[in-house]
């Protein structure tokens, strides 16, 4: 019998000093740092446009998204642009991360459910955890932390009315 394998690439990156982690395959590419075309009135978070091969790119500061203080720019700072399937489409965004290290691969197992610990941000944006060495890495569950109902982002598009 084959065996089939149960081991996933990520994109690992931090903010702060907490490391996070993406699945590879959702990941675009990853660009240095530039100021985005600010858009008014958006949520604090969506800090504005980025042109990605002639594609405009909502770009979000994922620290506020998560509750954490704002990004500040350094020589490290990267923007990751995904592709993030959420419902029906495929939302393209740029999040902003302190520093992206590496593709690593993480087996199923190793992967464990978000334990109630006690985080700075809402765990149900925690797709798991796994446990390294040198601490854990946070999982994200991006379609959920871009499709609740409080996210501009989800928003996108044509509006049915309710009458």
């Amino acid at each position: 019998m084959a065996v089939i394998s149960s081991e996933s690439q990520f994109v690992t990156f931090s903010l702060g000093d907490e490391i996070f982690a993406v699945p590879v395959e959702v990941v675009r590419e990853i660009l240095d740092h530039e100021e985005p075309f600010k858009i008014p009135h958006g949520p604090e978070y969506l800090l504005g446009l980025r042109d990605v091969r002639g594609q405009g790119v909502p770009v979000i500061d994922l620290r506020l998204r998560l509750g954490m203080t704002r990004t500040v720019k350094t020589p490290h700072t990267r923007i990751l642009v995904l592709d993030v399937p959420v419902a029906d489409r495929v939302l393209v965004l740029g999040l902003v991360a302190d520093r992206v290290f590496e593709v690593v691969p993480f087996r199923k197992e190793q992967i464990e459910t978000a334990p109630d610990i006690g985080v700075r941000w809402r765990s149900d944006y925690i797709a798991g955890v796994v446990r390294r060495e040198s601490g854990f890495v946070v999982v994200v569950d991006l379609a959920r932390l871009f499709s609740d109902s409080g996210s501009a982002l989800a928003d996108v598009g044509p509006q049915s009315q309710v009458a």
